[in-house]
């Protein structure tokens, strides 16, 4: 859907096979000031993109006619034109395809136009609305926030931007990065922000049962599947059914159940343990996370190849915190607020000494880590502002002792300089500022000590003027 053409005229997408009936209801909905383009079922395939509909309305006939075909194709392309369909028997059937493509609502006909005209209303006020909140989504990213997710570097706003092109499509998922990094975050953001926020989100982490009992949490079992097994049991994947189910650390489910995994996914039916014969359909969206790496994971047995192929269609990689740590400031606001408000203390914000410690840790936890220190503070701080002394004593010696290099008697001063100006700015990834903000120099005296080694610096520095702010 083009939501650019929401303050015009919208377009709608009349699909019916019936020329006479097509022309009438054409004019009738143009005359309401709709733009409108009338084709046959089966030319709704190639006008659904080239004119790209705001609404369809269709004719839905029998299961084995064009309508149906139409909307199970558009479906499974992942376009979420909304529609409402129209069908000559208002039989229960029709109604139950009308719903199991999301359509928006079902008409009987003979149309009736006094309805169907509400019904575009209703519609148009929709869109407009949905279209202010993705502006609003839009300003936000700008802002460094998407929901729960936090950060205005360009890492973290590449990251929102995938998120919401995730949450836009019906795709697998598959979220990759470091532990601590929030891929549980990012996998609820992209269900709240989903056609599916209505249905259930579960997140099942594999690493956190045995195998003979990962089966029966998946997929359940009938009473008497295995000994201890008294009562029948709805696994998660028939829970989340019209949901989301997380599945956490996927390379640490067994392989034998990666496959029975995979055909789950692509037959969208599944059996309970105990259970031969009968066939439950389910429609789950996949998202899964992993903290390996995923080529080697798949190189070593560890994961299918097959299975990582068609959840890696949507692949998110979150970076670590010590490649973004121009969020610190913004992510340890959010964390004083939320944890002073947790334990009732009037923490406002930290002094300037306390965020440079944060800034000169590496932080191998991650933003979790930095959430935990955070909340300690906040609830050890007996002043408005966090100070050096509220942290713990690892997080102090580490800020302080930051990243260092060894000096050898013999050098000089201009070789120890130049040594210490190289090794600040592989600390800051090549920014300049920031390295010079470190230095305690300006940027124009930075940039003379660099003319003065023109032709000895290391590539890496003579390459890294994109990085600069």
């Amino acid at each position: 859907m083009s939501t650019a053409t929401l303050g015009h005229e919208l377009r709608i997408l009349v699909a019916e096979d019936d020329r006479q009936t097509r022309e009438s209801l054409s004019e009738k909905i143009a005359s309401w000031g709709f733009r409108i383009l009338a084709v046959g079922s089966n030319q709704v395939l190639d006008h659904a993109q080239n004119f790209d509909p705001d609404i369809l309305l269709i004719c839905l006939e029998g299961s084995e006619r064009a309508g149906a075909g139409v909307l199970h194709e558009l479906h499974s392309r992942g376009l979420k034109i909304p529609t409402i369909v129209t069908a000559d028997d208002a039989n229960l059937d029709t109604i139950v395809k009308a719903i199991r493509f999301d359509a928006y609502d079902f008409l009987s006909r003979p149309v009736n136009l006094i309805h169907l005209r509400v019904l575009l209303n209703n519609l148009r006020t929709r869109l407009m609305m949905s279209e202010d909140n993705d502006r609003l989504r839009r300003e936000l990213i700008e802002n460094g926030t998407l929901g729960p997710i936090i950060g205005q570097s360009l890492s973290m706003r590449r990251v929102m931007r995938l998120v919401e092109e995730a949450a836009a499509s019906s795709a697998s998922v598959l979220i990759a990065g470091e532990s601590g990094t929030g891929k549980k975050l990012v996998a609820r953001t992209i269900h709240q922000l989903s056609l599916r926020r209505e249905g259930p989100y579960l997140e099942v982490a594999c690493a956190g049962l045995p195998d003979y009992l990962m089966e029966s949490e998946l997929w359940g079992h009938e009473r008497g599947a295995f000994a201890g097994a008294d009562h029948r049991r709805e696994g998660f994947l028939e829970i989340a059914n019209g949901g989301t189910l997380l599945l956490d650390e996927i390379t640490e489910l067994k392989v034998e159940l990666q496959a029975r995994l995979l055909r789950t996914i692509e037959d969208k039916k599944l059996r309970r343990m105990g259970n031969n014969d009968a066939e439950i359909p389910v429609d789950v969206r996949l998202i899964a996370t992993s903290s390996r790496n995923l080529a080697e994971a798949t190189h070593y047995g560890r994961l299918r190849e097959d299975l990582y192929s068609r959840i890696k269609t949507f692949t998110i990689e979150l970076p670590a915190l010590r490649d973004r740590l121009e969020d610190i400031p913004v992510l340890v606001e959010s964390f004083i607020k939320s944890a002073a408000e947790k334990n009732r203390k009037t923490v406002t914000g930290l002094d300037n000494e306390c965020l440079e410690i944060l800034r000169l840790n590496r932080w191998p936890g991650n933003v979790m880590q930095l959430r935990n220190v955070i909340e300690r503070a906040t609830v050890v701080a007996r002043r408005p502002l966090l100070a050096a002394s509220d942290l713990p004593n690892d997080i102090r010696r580490a800020g302080r002792k930051g990243p260092h290099f060894e000096i050898r008697v013999g050098e000089s001063l201009d070789e120890v300089e130049r040594e210490f100006i190289f090794k600040t700015l592989d600390f800051t990834n090549g920014n300049k500022v920031r390295a010079a903000q470190i230095l305690g120099i300006s940027l124009k005296t930075l940039y003379n000590r660099l003319v003065r080694y023109h032709g000895k610096e290391r590539d890496s520095v003579s390459e890294s003027s994109h990085h600069d702010n």
